[in-house]
């Protein structure tokens, strides 16, 4: 099932569906790219055409913030799934994953990092195999492409932040021997433990987004767009009864 949110499909399930919905991807002959858009991504899409194609491209779309899920509410037409974080699923698919000795790229990040988040993960979970590695600085995107193909992956993470992640998936996946990626922003950061996630108290609340900017405060700037779009979702509302 399907829940709109101003122009964007979200899927309505729940973590383990996703996590199964993935694997038989990665089993399949098929091509896919998941997506996890917050508010912020929603938003962008609103004034990026090339961005909001990138995202309705996805096989999977995922709520990841907890935006989505009060907007979905305001609508009426609730994500009984709940949110669906991309760094929770993506560490449930790894633990599947690690059961068949499957393979995983890592691409994003400043240098170094990603080496760093791939022996963490193998170590975290035996079985995993990551295949290779590419810092998110590298101007050359066939070299990338080539690179990835002939580590010859299960899954690719691409971690650019967006919109470059979601705008790079759907320009190449077509071209990649990969049969999903998936675009989750800083989670090799993450990973490497570079960057701490929000305690779980935060978690439990949906108020990552805040300890984020806590944090982090120059992202300041960037949480000015939820009330622009929570506005506009009340605006949808009103506009649909």
């Amino acid at each position: 099932m399907k829940v709109d949110v101003l122009g964007i499909s979200f899927d309505d399930i729940t973590i383990e569906q996703s996590v199964s919905l993935a694997y038989e991807i990665i089993q399949s002959d098929k091509k896919s790219y998941i997506v996890t858009p917050n508010p912020e991504i929603v938003w962008n899409c609103r004034k990026n055409e090339e961005l909001s194609t990138a995202v309705g491209s996805a096989a999977i779309v995922l709520p990841d913030g907890i935006g989505i899920i009060i907007a979905a509410r305001i609508l009426g037409t609730p994500l009984r799934g709940g949110r669906v974080p991309g760094i929770d699923f993506i560490s449930e698919l790894f633990v599947k994953m690690a059961e068949s000795g499957k393979r995983v790229f890592l691409y994003g990040a400043k240098p170094g990092i990603a080496d760093e988040a791939g022996r963490k993960l193998e170590q975290k979970y035996p079985g995993l195999c990551i295949t290779g590695t590419e810092d998110g600085y590298s101007n050359d995107g066939k070299m990338t492409v080539d690179k990835i193909n002939a580590a010859a992956p299960d899954l690719l993470l691409v971690c650019l932040g967006s919109p470059a992640q979601e705008l790079w998936m759907q320009n190449n996946v077509n071209n990649l021997n990969v049969r999903l990626c998936a675009g989750l922003g800083g989670a090799i950061d993450i990973f490497a433990g570079n960057v701490k996630r929000a305690p779980v108290i935060f978690r439990k609340a949906g108020l990552e987004w805040l300890y984020r900017i806590l944090r982090e405060p120059r992202r300041i700037k960037r949480a000015f767009k939820l009330p622009l779009f929570l506005f506009a979702v009340i605006w949808q509302r009103i506009r649909g009864k």
